[in-house]
């Protein structure tokens, strides 16, 4: 075993704690050494002993050796006082998910350290896989899995060991191994954060899935989140952290998922990583076609420090071609000619030259100079990169001698990444502090995982937040409402700035009502009542409630006090209740008696004339009752100037344009008729908007309802309503535009579907109520028709066929049963009306329907003929085609095998990302569209639909 350390042990155990402390001394080669642990169990004793045994082995080593594990730490120091960190892998997370908690051990081919997943998930449970699948080469932390079979997201949070804004690697690995006994592989997605990462899917039961990230975290945890896609339940093998230095792995932007890496010219056939990987990276062995491996048995990089500290092992192995005056050509299909690659070769000469000698070389890439005149420096690697990325369905690498060489080109290692843009931005960092503190204050049992606001569609249950574009979403609605609270109303509130809604009700809350609460300045609804609070209400907050800025809700708070003197009018009461309670009784109760008899007979005289006019206020008055500003209609004839400027006309209301005092720009909608019917749509729309936030939906500023005259005032959209901005010709939406639009609209959808509980169908997506604001933002809008599902166990709707010829789902028509994707079938007629110019019923083709119109030009296969004139081209192809097989998978005839609008948002983004590259502007004439069915795509006859609106 080499030399074995005698060691003096001093082992330190504080009282109470569980954490203790370890030191020993020992001598190796002369030198003196000590080491050190704190660990949290007494399990880890053994690891200590472990550790010990395997001392000998680093009788050459002068310095400091470290491991970490959360929070166990082992270091090794010489006695000279010098002290470094065995590369990077001391600033790693190993964790083998699904085994036991507090149990760890040492991975016996890495000398990895792996540590249970109990402390940084707290949801899951853990399984082992099929005993047939498991042997002795099988790696320690495939054995285990941790299985999510309840909720759609569960993650992992991480707190990365040296901060963020650094590059870390982040490896997650699956093996399923039939844990379940379901014999059914599963399919999930993989996020960082807010963003997706890659879809995890099998080939067979024992197949292997390892997805490798390089990430510069913004935020001080990294979350790595599973998502379930209903396709099985995700589960996870192991997840690791690796640390890496700056200067390396550098792109202008987004993060790097491993695509490739290879171990060029490998003698051993077999995985190279840590400890001969100092970052811990796995490296492929890898031959090239028609070429031959050369070898050398000395170190490379004995004597410098590679930046990218690559591993000997590795580096001195690599091929030159099998003919010398050949050059070394390969080729790596990527199957999408749209994706972002960054590539790094690394070159060592491996051979002593003589004077006569000489290599050097090019690299042509897709026939492209990608690096030229390379000259390997004798066992010293050198890393070629480029700043630019690449792209193409191949990747093809011709590696030549220059004509100054006398040796062929080699080549002994190389990565190759896809370039991964994250535009998400993660929740503001203040409101994920404040309400992750909340939750720890509180104790609060719920899923709270993740990102609290993003992804939109699994945001924390009781919260709602406010998007706007790629900019940090910021937590606006706070839920809390019977969530067993306890103690005071934590100052921790006041962080979040842009609350607007806050309900602790019917919680064990005690103490005053804070004054820091009259401070939240966007706050608008705050709801205290049943529980424990007593004291005086703060005057600042019963200002603003009695001048209607706040809604503030006290009831069942028995100690609460709403003016002062408090607790000297109570003490009065309690000493002198007796005495007037008993002398006022009797006189009382004859008085009340005469007052009922009287009340009595008034109420049978008027009870009947009465009766009509409360219903009657109650349906016009009480339904509008919001938090938003009310309006007078003396106020409403001065902003719009007595009704002048007619700017719309919607299904129930006529819209004007007006200015608020301020001079801010607002719209309008009075309603036009007093018939039951558009009052109830009217009132409908009004309550909607009042109940949702989002930055897609037509913003509410505030309302009228004074008499017969009710009105919404909305944010003013300077270029009006989509379909009016298509049909003038003298205004053209580049493909940008239009995509931008649609994106917008998707997400309002999209809000209404899967953000909001219960989920609201609108029932009326067409272009006229698609607005658009002077940045050519889109809003949906006119929610007039617009329904709420009532339990979430309720599939369909049954009701009323509402809708508009050329958007109406055909099914929903003939079935009567609304579901959401009626929804998606009128946004698919939006798209495309986006990507034609055309109406939704193109009249000049003797009425034909829209989706009836591009079916047969899409069978011939040119896309020219579909997309609008008036772009001339300026279009990205790709981009096109995604467009369209989007808006025809929306528009399928069966709502069961259309998307839903959290598909729909995420390939429309793709798309529109794919519109920013113009070199693909009509190269593809004669694609065919994948994986869509357009012969199901039909639309109901013309005279069956209801009346346009």
């Amino acid at each position: 075993m080499g030399h074995f350390p005698l060691c003096i042990y001093f082992i330190v155990l504080p009282p109470r704690k569980k954490m203790f402390s370890i030191f020993c001394f020992f001598k190796i080669h002369s030198k003196h050494y000590w080491m050190g642990m704190v660990s949290r169990g007494r399990k880890a004793l053994v690891v200590w002993f472990m550790f010990a045994t395997l001392l000998g082995t680093l009788a050459s080593t002068e310095g400091l050796t470290v491991f970490a594990a959360d929070n166990n730490f082992v270091s090794i120091h010489n006695g000279n006082g010098n002290r470094r960190k065995l590369d990077d892998i001391a600033g790693s997370i190993s964790i083998d998910c699904g085994i036991a908690e507090d149990f760890s051990y040492i991975d016996r081919t890495t000398g990895i350290p792996y540590i249970s997943d109990s402390t940084f998930i707290d949801t899951g449970i853990n399984k082992v896989i099929s005993a047939r699948f498991i042997s002795q080469t099988l790696q320690r932390a495939l054995l285990n899995v941790r299985s999510f079979p309840k909720g759609k997201r569960n993650c992992y949070t991480l707190r990365h060991p040296e901060g963020k804004a650094t590059i870390y690697l982040i490896r997650a690995s699956f093996m399923y191994g039939n844990y379940d006994e379901s014999d059914r592989l599963p399919e999930f997605s993989l996020y960082v954060g807010v963003n997706f990462w890659d879809t995890v899917k099998f080939d067979n039961a024992s197949h292997v899935v390892i997805r490798e990230i390089l990430h510069v975290p913004l935020m001080d945890t990294i979350d790595v989140c599973l998502l379930d896609t209903g396709l099985g339940t995700p589960f996870i093998s192991a997840l690791e952290l690796r640390h890496f230095h700056n200067s390396s792995y550098r792109t202008q932007s987004g993060s790097l998922v491993l695509f490739k890496r290879f171990d060029i010219g490998s003698t051993t056939n077999r995985i190279v990583r840590y400890k001969e990987d100092a970052y811990d990276r796995m490296w492929f062995p890898y031959n090239i076609p028609s070429s031959v491996s050369i070898n050398s048995s000395f170190t490379i990089d004995s004597l410098n420090d590679n930046e990218y500290k690559l591993p000997s092992t590795v580096m001195k192995t690599a091929m030159r071609p099998l003919d010398v005056n050949d050059s070394l050509d390969f080729e790596l299909d990527t199957g999408d000619p749209s994706l972002e690659f960054y590539v790094y070769m690394h070159f060592a000469e491996l051979e002593k030259l003589q004077r006569n000698q000489h290599r050097e070389f090019d690299v042509e890439l897709n026939g492209n100079i990608w690096a030229k005149s390379i000259v390997p420096e004798y066992l010293h690697s050198k890393t070629i990169f480029t700043n630019d990325s690449v792209r193409g369905t191949k990747l093809k690498f011709s590696l030549y001698r220059t004509i100054n060489s006398t040796l062929p080109p080699i080549l002994n290692a190389m990565e190759i990444y896809l370039v991964k843009d994250f535009l998400q931005e993660p929740t503001d960092q203040e409101d994920v502090n404040a309400i992750k503190d909340i939750k720890s204050s509180y104790r609060i049992v719920k899923s709270w995982q993740g990102d609290p606001c993003e992804p939109m569609r699994y945001s924390w249950d009781g919260l709602n937040c406010s998007y706007n574009g790629y900019e940090s979403p910021r937590i606006t609605s706070l839920n809390l409402a019977s969530s067993g609270l306890t103690g005071h109303i934590s100052p921790l509130f006041s962080k979040f700035t842009t609350l607007e809604y806050l309900d602790l009700s019917n919680n064990s809350l005690t103490g005053e009502v804070p004054d820091f609460l009259s401070q939240l300045v966007n706050l608008r609804e705050l709801n205290l009542s049943r529980n424990k609070l007593s004291g005086l209400v703060p005057a600042s907050l019963m200002a603003l409630s009695k001048n209607s800025s706040l809604t503030l809700s006290l009831d069942g708070n028995v100690d609460l006090c709403l003016t002062a003197p408090c607790k000297e009018e109570k003490k009065k009461k309690k000493n002198n209740i007796v005495v007037p309670l008993v002398s006022a009784l009797v006189p009382s109760l004859i008085i009340l008696a005469a007052l009922i008899i009287i009340w009595r007979c008034k109420t049978k005289q008027s009870i009947h004339q009465g009766q009509a006019t409360v219903v009657k206020s109650h349906k016009r008055e009480g339904l509008l009752k919001s938090n938003n500003q009310q309006f007078t209609y003396s106020e409403i004839v001065s902003m719009t100037k007595n009704f002048q400027s007619l700017i719309g006309k919607g299904g129930f209301g006529m819209v004007y344009h007006g200015y608020l005092n301020d001079g801010t720009q607002v719209a309008v909608k009075m309603l036009s008729t007093l018939s039951n019917q558009s009052s109830s749509q009217f009132q409908n729309e009004a309550q909607l908007l009042m109940r949702v936030h989002h930055r897609n939906l037509a913003s509410i500023i505030g309302y009228c309802n004074e008499g017969g005259n009710m009105g919404i005032v909305f944010e003013y959209m300077a270029y009006g309503n989509l379909e009016n901005y298509l049909s003038d010709k003298t205004k053209v939406l580049s493909w940008k535009e239009r995509l931008q639009i649609a994106v917008d609209a998707a997400q309002g959808l999209e809000y209404l579907h899967h953000g909001c509980k219960p989920p609201i169908i609108h029932r009326d997506v067409k272009t006229a109520n698609i607005l658009l604001n002077k940045n050519l933002h889109a809003q949906l809008a006119d929610f007039g028709f617009s329904k709420l599902f009532p339990l979430e166990t309720v599939s369909h709707l049954s009701a009323t066929v509402i809708g508009t010829v050329g958007y109406l789902d055909p099914e929903y028509y003939i079935s009567q049963r609304l579901t959401e994707k009626s929804d998606v079938y009128s946004f698919g007629i939006v798209v495309l009306q986006l990507i034609t110019g055309h109406p939704a019923v193109i009249k000049s083709h003797d009425n034909i329907h829209i989706v009836e119109w591009v079916r047969p030009i899409l069978t011939r296969g040119d896309i020219r003929d579909i997309v609008d004139p008036s772009l001339e081209g300026n279009v990205n192809s790709n981009s096109v085609w995604k467009a369209l097989e989007i808006a025809m998978a929306c528009a399928g005839s069966k709502s069961i095998e259309r998307p839903t609008m959290n598909d729909v948002v995420v390939d429309l983004k793709q798309c529109l990302e794919m519109a920013n590259d113009i070199r693909h502007t009509w190269e593809i004439g004669s694609q065919t569209m994948q994986s869509i069915d357009y012969s199901g795509a039909n639309c109901t006859e013309l005279e069956m639909g209801p009346p346009a609106r």
